[in-house]
């Protein structure tokens, strides 16, 4: 080894080496084997966590939005490190419900869009109550003493 130094913000080490026996010279990156996630589903199954999923869901609400990739990425990396937080094994609601909560900061419209298919809304009034809760949530508190 000829070098060794950290790499991708810390989550890496990058190393320099050399072979012996012909001289040429190789980068090698180490990485932490994260611990595996499992997701349990509604239904009681199990499955290993996948981050396209998130991604996947997260992308469909926001088509047509303000919204950028990174801002995406960013979000994604958040609820991903929050459930590897929680344990070995987290629910397929508390990955939506961490979802809904970064859509609802993010853009209100990818917001509704998500909580339709995450809530499974089969009527308007379903829309008509979710939106009566974000509107209440976004109402400032009222002055006192006027």
């Amino acid at each position: 080894m000829i070098d060794s130094r950290s790499a991708e913000q810390g989550t890496a080490i990058r190393r320099r080496r050399e072979c012996r026996a012909c001289r040429r010279r190789f980068t090698t990156f180490e990485r932490v084997e994260g611990v595996g996630l499992t997701v349990r589903k509604r239904d009681g199954s199990r499955e290993p966590w996948d981050r396209a999923k998130v991604l996947g869901g997260i992308r469909k609400a926001i088509v047509n939005r303000p919204v950028s990739d990174t801002q995406v990425e960013q979000i994604v990396d958040r609820i991903e490190g929050r459930m590897r937080r929680r344990g070995p094994e987290v629910t397929s609601q508390q990955i939506g419900l961490e979802v809904l909560q970064h859509l609802q900061r993010l853009d209100q419209v990818a917001y509704m869009r998500f909580a339709s298919v995450y809530k499974d809304f089969q009527q308007l009034t379903d829309f008509e109550r979710e939106l009566g809760i974000l509107l209440a949530k976004k109402e400032p508190a009222k002055t006192r003493g006027r």
